[in-house]
């Protein structure tokens, strides 16, 4: 079942509580971590909340003490009972004046769990006809202005793919709406630097903990005669591409097979690694 925390208090879904000039609804001015849930535990929770506090940092929002989240999470949880696979933690800038300038007040605070998402074992994506912009002022932080991650993903899932990947703006490969990008060629897996824009995603940086990856710039047109593509994210881990742009793709292949069988050895050995 679907479970909601907000300012220090558990609240029945649907339960109205965020004023319509919060800061986050009128400009999308906030941050926010989604966390897959396995037996009733957030996976890699430390992580999820040093990020979280590193694009509110960003941002110039306040975060609540990890221990106030901590506990949120855990009544969350409780609250929701088996059916929670997913849990969010979103913080905004709170209400303010209409316009971009902040108000003087506490950030709003909000933690839900929900269903898990449902992939199919691998997956299909296209590169969209829009890029990042890597020397943005919010490049590399998870904040909640995502308007552009929704059109690209409407415009990817017109087209069959469960992805949309982005170029940056020197025309190198960056990320997808959701996902980071790992590209194999020649028996090598790699993926772009941090530099090139692209999130900073947990799942990637567990990976890179555990496999041999090269973290470089890759060219866009690359991904037209890559040996293999794999998406990761906390929703969905290690995720084979078995399409790009309508190109077929040995899925998984024999170095993605590595990286999932090293991504489950990793899930095994602890919930919060």
């Amino acid at each position: 079942m679907n479970a909601w925390w907000l300012n220090g208090r558990l609240v029945d879904p649907g339960t109205p509580g965020i004023t319509l000039d919060d800061h986050g609804l009128t400009t999308g001015d906030g941050c926010f971590e989604t966390m897959k849930v396995v037996g009733g535990t957030p996976f890699a929770l430390s992580r999820h909340l040093r990020r979280l506090r590193r694009s509110c940092d960003g941002l110039g929002i306040a975060t609540p003490a990890d221990a106030v989240l901590r506990e949120a999470c855990d009544a969350v949880l409780a609250a929701a009972g088996e059916g929670a696979g997913r849990l969010r933690i979103t913080v905004t800038a709170g209400p303010a004046p209409l316009g971009s300038g902040r108000g003087d007040v506490a950030p709003t605070v909000t933690v839900l769990a929900g269903p898990p998402a449902d992939w199919e074992p691998t997956t299909a994506v296209a590169v969209c006809p829009w890029v990042r912009n890597e020397r943005s002022a919010v490049a590399g932080l998870k904040t909640t202005s995502y308007a552009e991650n929704v059109v690209a993903l409407a415009w990817a899932r017109e087209r069959g793919c469960t992805e949309a990947l982005f170029a940056n703006t020197r025309g190198e490969l960056c990320e997808g709406t959701g996902t980071n990008v790992f590209v194999v060629t020649g028996g090598r897996i790699a993926t772009p630097p941090l530099d090139a824009g692209c999130l900073a995603g947990i799942t990637r940086e567990l990976l890179l903990e555990v496999v041999d990856v090269d973290e470089r710039p890759i060219a866009l047109d690359e991904l037209a005669t890559a040996d293999e593509v794999f998406l990761t994210s906390s929703t969905r881990d290690v995720h084979p591409v078995h399409e790009i742009d309508g190109r077929a793709l040995d899925a998984p292949g024999p170095c993605t097979r590595l990286a999932l069988d090293a991504w489950r050895a990793l899930e095994d050995r602890s919930l919060d690694p």
